[in-house]
């Protein structure tokens, strides 16, 4: 297929190619995985659009479907290991969501009502009740969070799930939290009566192969989306004197830079003057500069 948005119904395209000008390589290549319904492992930079990757399909799924009954709402289940990227997700769902419904509108279809829920740690025990009450389309959780949902009266509520996104993977797979967690998957799978597609996203994940197993856990195949990109380095070493072992320049190292260091050699002469002209031309010709030193109080003169 040459473009992957055909995969999607017209109010997703419509809102896609109005809030961007094309897929990214993560997008581009894991909806195709996705969309064939394979287990799916994504990497990619930060900032490429991983997570629209993850949901987007899902999302145009979800709004394709005439709503089940509340009981049968939960077809999403988004999995991170950090409770305040649950938050930033939640809040980076509200435009594409927002972007389908007003696509669906003007083109005078079925407006999608697709409902988002978080449950963590701090989630109040109020809170907790109307979700188990009225689940949403959509459930972010943290791995714990997620174990005491199966172990509890309100795992039912669990049943529906379809699709399992796990963010973050690469701090998960080589740890306990990690193996708590494929132990939940497995109790998930077993409690839905299906496999649930599992997609996996991380920006620094590595040996790709060995977090693809982590993924797919026993007997599944994992399809592997390697969008990283090496970044380039330009190095260069640069000795601001002519003459090290001839410096000829002199500080007062009782409050300078030489004394944080343990003092001038060779009667108070110091390299530092010599130094601070080219930091500064550094630091005028580039956005972000970082300066490495091996004391504070240096790093404070040099500020």
């Amino acid at each position: 297929m040459a473009n992957s948005l055909d995969l999607f119904s017209p109010p997703s395209r419509e809102w896609f190619n109005s809030a961007f000008e094309a897929p990214t390589d993560v997008q581009d290549q894991g909806w195709r995985e996705v969309a064939a319904g394979r287990h799916t492992l994504m990497t990619a930079p930060t900032g490429s659009g991983k997570t629209l990757a993850a949901f987007f399909w899902c999302l145009d799924q979800l709004a394709r479907e005439p709503a089940p009954p509340p009981d049968e709402r939960c077809r999403v289940l988004y999995v991170s290991p950090l409770k305040a990227l649950t938050v930033d997700v939640e809040r980076n769902l509200r435009a594409p969501l927002a972007g389908l419904a007003h696509a669906a509108d003007r083109l005078q279809l079925p407006i999608p009502e697709i409902t988002v829920g978080i449950r963590t740690g701090d989630t109040t025990v109020e809170e907790r009740r109307h979700l188990n009450r009225r689940p949403p389309d959509i459930l972010i959780t943290t791995p714990e969070s997620l174990f005491l949902l199966l172990t509890s009266a309100a795992r039912s509520i669990l049943k529906p799930v379809r699709w399992v996104i796990i963010d973050e993977i690469h701090s998960l797979a080589p740890n306990k939290r990690g193996a708590h967690l494929a132990l939940s998957l497995e109790r998930l799978a077993a409690i839905t009566g299906r496999d649930p597609q599992r997609i996996g996203l991380s920006a620094t994940q590595r040996p790709l192969e060995e977090v693809g197993r982590f993924l797919g856990g026993v007997g599944r195949e994992v399809s592997i989306v390697n969008a990283g990109r090496r970044k380039t380095l330009d190095i260069t070493v640069e000795v601001p004197v002519d003459d090290m072992a001839n410096i000829g320049l002199k500080e007062d190292f009782r409050s300078g830079p030489a004394s944080a260091i343990g003092g001038a050699a060779d009667g108070g002469k110091s390299i530092w003057p010599a130094i601070y002209p080219r930091v500064l031309e550094l630091i005028q010709q580039h956005r972000s500069t970082i300066v490495f030193v091996n004391s504070r109080r240096l790093a404070e003169r040099l500020a």
